[in-house]
């Protein structure tokens, strides 16, 4: 199977000490009683384990994954030291090309399925198909 052109590069290179400050929590339905909580600063390196020499960011293209909760432009960090499992979201090479799908078991069989119950996606059999790494998180510009 032919690789895609432009091959993941690694975060783990990415400088030490890169931080951001926290103004304060945040209550996501009433004002948050932890207000008055304080923490000098987050490492957004540490937040999404991106020091790790096997987590890779890769930015999705298309909506075949949005019942899973991940749209067109979301970044996600991808584990290629984590097995995969059924139910796990994976980026797999197929046809040359990177692709995020939900690793499913069907009738015995191992597939790759989209998650977009608007759109029909033909489920993609994992046989012979390189599973390239799990999806661990993922990161949303809520501007657009």
């Amino acid at each position: 199977m032919m690789l895609p052109a432009m091959q993941p590069v690694p975060v783990a290179d990415v400088p030490k000490g890169i931080a951001l400050r926290i103004v304060a929590a945040a209550g996501a339905g009433f004002p948050s009683p932890a207000q008055d909580w304080e923490d000098d600063a987050i490492s957004l390196i540490e937040l999404l384990r991106l020091d790790r020499p096997a987590s890779f960011v890769f930015r999705i293209s298309g909506s075949s994954m949005i019942d899973a909760g991940i749209y067109d432009n979301d970044v996600v960090v991808v584990d290629r030291d984590t097995r995969p499992a059924g139910g796990h979201i994976v980026i797999a090479v197929v046809d040359g090309g990177f692709v995020c799908r939900q690793l499913v078991r069907r009738r015995g069989a191992i597939l790759l399925e989209a998650r977009n119950s608007q759109q029909c996606y033909e489920a993609i059999s994992a046989e012979g198909v390189e599973i390239w790494g799990v999806v661990r998180t993922g990161v949303r510009d809520y501007r657009r």
